[in-house]
């Protein structure tokens, strides 16, 4: 009899290993990032998980877990009509996501990268500092995992906060909750707009030139979701023209960002290569908080409950 088979592609400390081994003990698990060590196996998997996993076949497979939050790379419509099931990492970037939006906030207001520059070229200079976080109203644009620790970490800077939500329901530090209908009509209030969406045929560009015309001129951006939600284009123009006052932006509609895009050179821009959401306990996090829970559940014949992607929705 053929062993069931998990392929994770992607390397793992050997305790995380053993604690699937644990669970499975019947089934051949191959862990490993290069192709060379899955490759083989891959069209073989009941189960895979990894990041931007590529599949030309489907017999076999039953379930994905994905390394990331976001879904908008697999082919979902595929994974519909073959029943595949699949759950994301969604919730293991709350703390580390979450404190590089604040880097943003506080790098952007207390003039950090212009002190960083000065620094580097030996130059004392005030550069016009004055502006502070604490009092401050901050909208928050897709309150999950992410947005719920944003908001959390925001009352401790005393901050009013706005968020957004499908729902429209409320949740604790939120101190008024908008549906994405309502969006336009928060924008002018807030003095900060952090963008935590998931990418939908809904959220493509979601944030455009309407959206950065009814912000704050003093107002900063913030995207830590994903890239095609902002018309980048839009949001240059509006960096350009002062429509608003910065941004800090982690991901990008092209990535890795063209050499030649204008964000590059802006003193009110703070980029990160989209790593907002990496830490040293992401592998734990995921494999141990998400992953063997699920697998328990699916050895036992039940389907997997955490972060199950639903797709009609797409995440």
């Amino acid at each position: 009899m053929t062993n069931r088979k998990i392929v994770i592609t992607k390397n793992l400390h050997p305790d995380l290993m053993n604690k699937i081994k644990v669970v499975a003990p019947d089934w051949e698990i191959i862990v490993g990032k290069d192709k060379e060590v899955w490759g083989p196996h891959i069209h073989e998997a009941e189960i895979v998980g990894g990041f931007q996993i590529s599949f030309n076949h489907y017999s076999q497979l039953k379930w994905v877990q994905t390394f990331s939050a976001g879904v908008n790379q697999y082919p979902l419509d595929q994974f519909t009509i073959n029943q595949i099931l699949l759950t994301s990492a969604n919730g293991v970037h709350a703390y580390p996501i979450s404190e590089t939006i604040f880097a943003y906030l506080l790098g952007l207001t207390r003039k950090i990268p212009t002190y960083v520059k000065n620094q580097q070229k030996k130059v004392w200079n005030h550069g016009d500092i004055k502006q502070e976080i604490h009092e401050k109203t901050i909208g928050i644009i897709g309150v999950g995992a992410i947005g719920k620790e944003t908001a959390k970490i925001a009352k401790a800077f005393g901050m009013k906060v706005l968020g957004v939500r499908h729902s429209g329901e409320p949740i604790q530090y939120v101190d008024e909750m908008y549906t994405p209908a309502q969006l336009n009509t928060i924008l002018p209030k807030c003095d900060f707009v952090v963008v935590t969406l998931p990418l939908t045929n809904e959220t493509y560009h979601f944030f455009d030139r309407d959206q950065f015309n009814r912000m704050k001129p003093s107002a900063y951006f913030i995207n830590i979701g994903r890239g095609s939600l902002v018309n980048e284009a839009e949001l240059v123009k509006a960096l350009e023209e002062g429509t608003i006052a910065g941004a800090g932006l982690d991901v990008f509609e092209q990535e890795p960002l063209n050499t030649d895009s204008p964000l590059w050179e802006m003193e009110n821009v703070i980029i990160t290569p989209h790593t907002a959401g990496s830490t040293e306990y992401y592998d734990q996090r995921v494999v141990e908080d998400i992953f063997i829970p699920n697998l328990k559940q699916y050895l036992k014949g039940e389907t997997p409950s955490i972060n199950i992607v639903d797709y009609s929705k797409g995440y």
